[in-house]
């Protein structure tokens, strides 16, 4: 019996899953963060690893029991990524079909398979990604932290360190923030969390976004504010998707992926309001699975060996 494995790997954490030939999840493991062009491929290639050592431990088997693997990673929409990430997945697995894909790309298969649907992914970055009846595909977003990434956890810490930022210069009212981040981080002073930021961004930003929704909760107008832009830049990605592929009259799955949901009933009610004005007939939900299954789907679909013809002899 063959079985198919598949990564879910971002800015924050990797997940695997691997499935039997019924499409069963039979394992499943996790690692550190797993996009390259944020973490480098070393951190990358140890974050993988480590995932598929755990899915392959809990489903008692051994790499040479895999036939296909497909990695969907944050970042693998550049060639140069696709093609080192490869050649590790051969190393890996010698015995399989490997691919790399895009994140958003396992997590549409994850939420609709073949039918048409969009995926808005809010995590460490941010994304948006459909297809319609017709096959064609578009997608908004992704374009990192420095550029991009509305909506995203690391945006929502950025913007919440900013905000503490102009209390102390007296240019803005007080935020709960103020006492809020220190205390989350467990950083003594100002002068060490500047420093922590600088060394590592990607480990301290996305950290602080339950500490934005809890100040939200306890209306602090500082964190509403950031919450009511993220849900705004959120559904501005999904509604470029949708209009672009020309599905806002139509009926479709538009699914939310990702860590930012689910946690903040501010920001979650606003980015429904958005998406479904924008979407009348969209069916907006969650994703309940992980996006791993999605690309060990496609691994499975990788792995099937061609048709055979039936050719009647004379």
């Amino acid at each position: 019996m063959g079985y198919s494995l598949g990564f879910d790997g971002g800015g924050t954490k990797t997940e695997c899953v691997v499935l039997d030939a019924k499409g069963t999840v039979v394992g499943q493991g996790r690692g550190g963060p797993s996009n390259p062009l944020r973490t480098g491929y070393e951190t990358s290639f140890h974050s993988l690893s480590e995932a598929a050592a755990e899915a392959l431990k809990n489903a008692s088997l051994h790499t040479d029991n895999i036939t296909g693997v497909c990695a969907g990673l944050a970042g693998a929409g550049r060639r140069n990524v696709v093609r080192r990430m490869l050649v590790f997945l051969a190393q890996e697995f010698p015995g399989a079909v490997a691919q790399v894909v895009t994140d958003y790309e396992i997590a549409l298969e994850a939420a609709a398979g073949t039918a048409p649907g969009v995926v808005l992914i809010a995590g460490t970055g941010s994304t948006a990604y459909g297809r319609n009846a017709r096959g064609e595909t578009a997608h908004a977003g992704g374009y990192g932290p420095w550029v991009g990434d509305e909506g995203s956890a690391f945006e929502i810490g950025r913007r919440a360190v900013g905000a503490v930022a102009r209390t102390r210069d007296y240019a803005a009212p007080v935020t709960l923030l103020t006492e809020m981040i220190p205390a989350a981080l467990d950083c003594p002073d100002w002068d060490e969390l500047m420093q922590r930021i600088m060394k590592n961004p990607d480990e301290i930003f996305p950290a602080l976004f339950p500490v934005v929704a809890r100040a939200a909760d306890a209306e602090d107008s500082a964190a509403k504010e950031i919450l009511f832009t993220a849900a705004i830049g959120l559904g501005n990605l999904a509604m470029i998707v949708v209009r672009r592929l020309g599905m806002k009259d139509e009926e479709f799955s538009l699914v939310k992926c990702g860590g930012v949901f689910g946690h903040s009933r501010m920001l979650d009610a606003l980015l429904n309001s958005v998406l479904i004005s924008g979407a009348l007939r969209a069916k907006v939900s969650r994703l309940e699975i992980s996006p791993a299954v999605g690309a060990a789907r496609i691994a499975a679909r990788l792995a099937e060996p061609p048709a055979q013809s039936n050719i009647h002899g004379a």
